[in-house]
């Protein structure tokens, strides 16, 4: 599993380090900023002029490069301003041009700080302003007319309020203008300074960056809500810290922490049996949907349950699925007497008044359950009434208009504009709602949150590397709910069949790129199970 981890997380595994005697504050922030330059250069080989020969100095700038490069920095009035500091320190050393700007009082700057402070004020000028700003009309900011690179050292993780003034002064005009102009590359120290480390939220303003370039591990606001779209690109660089996990840890869902093989022995039903409710005539194609993606990931049969007036429909359309009329609430208790029957689905093309009579038949029968779209909509005037019927091993996978239905108190905190930080996120949300329905709770989205009564907490995100946006398409969401139906059926338990699934959804979808439809997602899977050597 990758941690994700909180700004106190981060700050308690420093804190830990520092007074443990393996490294110095000071020493942090060197390896800190030498970070934020590798990843700079590693981003933009074209801004790094150092020369390999040993007869040359670290700054040296060959006869076609007599024009140095320029950078801004912008120091807040603590430790990420001291990081960016040793920033300017190490261009400088490059023989780079900096205009420096620290935005507070050089005497209120922690111990640190103040140290790489000082180092640099050795060496070059700082334009000192105060957090409080002058008039917008007037030119505070006094940005050079021509630079390369601005570096955000304001606030990074340790926002707490809103970002305002002078701070968000490169969030509007006309400094946004001059960056854009100029093609001015902007890299943030740790997190875009007024995004929320632990939500991804904008707190007042932010400034956009086009590389984030973390400590350690990776933080859980780049991976959610405004995150992937402020952060640019984020390059997570090591400062020597010792891993410590910790079992409240948000984890991010990847393939190292994916496994989907099947065993080598045992028949069909071994490998579990899906039965997945579908909606009347017209309404069919959605559980068809779900049926695919559950055979394809896996399960040894599924059966697609469906009314009398469906089942013309849904015999020419399917081979390897089979078909099972259930009309009614006691024909799918009668078909449940079957328990070999381990897995359920209901919702995708369901309807809401059969959704209605249907579900908690499922839910009474103690089997492995994924409720989605129409199973979910049926109850949002009594959702208490279904919080009654769910047990441990359901999965609920709303979307956000689901959720906001379900769990109207919970969304109403994450929709409101956030006046302090760490601010309320999607992971916190996730997590209140299944301790509240007491089950799995798949948060659907480019950021898909995955929770469990416990408190366990994954991300799936299809961002940055991961970026699969053409998932939004009609139907996708059915071919979830199919695959961990089907995972389920194999005997998963519900937080693994969720995060696997989710994980895997994504992947089909990158492996079949741009053009995308739901029908070609169960098809990717025997093709990313050969490049992940699943046999």
């Amino acid at each position: 599993m990758t941690e994700l981890l909180t700004a106190a997380q981060m700050r308690a595994i420093e804190q830990a380090a520092i007074e443990s005697g393996q490294v110095t504050g000071l020493e942090l922030m060197e390896r800190a900023g030498q970070g934020v330059v590798e990843a700079v250069f590693e981003e933009w080989p074209a801004l790094d002029r150092r020369r390999a020969s040993p007869s040359r100095s670290p700054g040296y700038l060959g006869p076609d490069e007599e024009d140095p490069l320029r950078a801004v920095v912008l120091c807040g009035p603590g430790n990420n301003g001291g990081d960016g500091f040793v920033v300017a320190r190490l261009l400088r050393e490059l023989g780079w041009d900096l205009k420096v700007f620290l935005y507070g009082d050089p005497e209120k700057l922690p111990p640190d700080a103040r140290k790489n402070f000082e180092l640099w004020g050795s060496k070059g000028d700082v334009s000192i302003r105060r957090v409080d700003p002058p008039p917008l009309g007037d030119d505070y900011l006094q940005l050079p007319p021509d630079f390369d690179l601005i570096v955000d050292g304001l606030f990074g993780t340790g926002l707490t309020r809103p970002f305002q003034g002078i701070f968000s002064l490169l969030s509007i005009e006309p400094a946004r203008n001059l960056i854009r102009e100029h093609n001015v590359r902007v890299v943030a120290i740790d997190i875009p300074s007024g995004l929320c480390a632990d939500s991804g939220r904008v707190l007042g303003n932010v400034i956009m960056a086009d590389l984030t370039v973390t400590f350690h591990r990776r933080k859980v606001g780049h991976m959610i809500g405004d995150g992937p779209v402020g952060c640019g690109k984020v390059r997570t660089k090591s400062i020597g810290l010792e891993c410590q996990d910790s079992a409240q840890a948000v984890q991010l869902v990847s393939e190292g922490n994916r496994s989907v093989t099947k065993g080598v022995r045992g028949h069909k039903y071994a490998h579990g049996h899906a039965l997945i409710l579908s909606g009347g005539a017209g309404k069919t194609g959605a559980a068809r949907l779900a049926g695919r993606g559950a055979l394809r990931i896996g399960a040894g049969l599924v059966t697609l349950g469906v009314p009398p007036s469906a089942q013309l429909e849904v015999a020419g359309q399917v081979t390897a699925i089979m078909l099972r009329r259930i009309e009614n609430a006691d024909g799918l208790a009668e078909v449940l007497q079957d328990e070999r029957l381990n897995a359920l689905c209901l919702g995708p093309g369901l309807g809401l008044r059969r959704a209605r009579e249907l579900v908690p038949v499922a839910l009474a029968a103690g089997r492995a359950t994924v409720l989605d779209a129409d199973a979910l909509s049926g109850f949002v005037e009594a959702p208490e009434a279904l919080f009654e019927l769910l047990h441990e091993d359901c999965v609920l996978t709303p979307h956000g208009g689901e959720f906001a239905r379900l769990f109207p108190d919970i969304a109403e905190k994450l929709s409101a504009v956030p006046t302090k930080g760490p601010a309320y996120s999607k992971v916190d949300a996730t997590r209140e709602a299944a301790k509240r329905a007491g089950c799995v709770v798949l948060f659907k989205g480019p950021d898909t949150v995955i929770a469990a009564p416990d408190g366990r907490c994954s991300i799936n995100s299809a961002h940055y590397e991961r970026a699969a946006p053409w998932l939004a398409t009609a139907g996708s969401g059915d071919v979830l709910a199919g695959f961990i139906t089907g995972l389920l059926a194999r005997g998963f338990e519900p937080m693994q069949a969720a995060e696997t699934a989710a994980w895997l959804h994504v992947e089909c979808a990158r492996q079949f790129g741009p053009g995308l439809i739901a029908e070609d997602l169960p098809e990717q899977l025997p093709s990313v199970f050969k490049n992940l050597n699943i046999r």
